[in-house]
């Protein structure tokens, strides 16, 4: 599981097709093999790099739309070279529309986020890194939770503006051990 906080908004950079002017405030991941919690701050990415490209897949939710590209500068890897299993793109699938972690969270697991994107940015302009990695933490928590409920149940709920709860089918498989022959794969980190 992977999550990551910035140090900017969209708005400081000049827009959202700008994610690689963000900047990593702390980076945070839950690493199935070890069953380990880690935090990274903007200068310890190096080592998230190598447990990134050490992994088998990386989960997270929003990870392709928003995490890898704020991570992409950092790396020295191509983003597309890492195989990633974005859980806000399966339930976009599913329902035509996204949807917020918050949300499935909250209908799923009966979970709430701590606090907020935008919390964690004020935090950083406040110097407060110690709330930043919890924060982040949790949200790697809570996506795992919900990632391990759909893994299990083959569905995740959501509640719609109208009030609803929808039901909503995924289908978040390990991936196959005959699939992702890559030789420099020594070990499974994220799933």
């Amino acid at each position: 599981m992977l999550d990551l906080e910035t140090q900017k908004s969209f708005q400081e950079v000049g827009g959202r097709h700008l994610p690689h002017l963000l900047k990593i405030s702390v980076a945070g991941i839950y690493v199935y093999r070890s069953d380990t919690w880690h935090t990274f701050e903007e200068s310890e990415l190096d080592k998230l790099e190598a447990l990134l490209t050490g992994a088998r897949r990386i989960i997270g939710f929003n990870i392709k739309g928003f995490d890898l590209p704020v991570l992409a500068p950092y790396l020295h890897i191509p983003i597309r070279q890492l195989a990633a299993l974005d859980l806000m793109d399966a339930v976009e699938q599913a329902l035509g529309f996204r949807m917020s972690l918050a949300n499935l969270v909250a209908h799923t697991i009966g979970g709430a986020k701590s606090a907020s994107g935008l919390d964690a940015l004020q935090w950083w302009k406040e110097g407060k890194i110690d709330l930043i990695k919890k924060y982040c933490l949790q949200d790697v928590r809570v996506t795992r939770d919900l990632y391990e409920f759909g893994k299990k149940h083959g569905h995740v709920f959501c509640q719609t503006r109208d009030g609803r709860t929808v039901k909503i089918p995924v289908s978040w498989r390990a991936p196959s051990d005959t699939k992702e022959k890559n030789p420099y794969v020594q070990h499974q980190l994220f799933s």
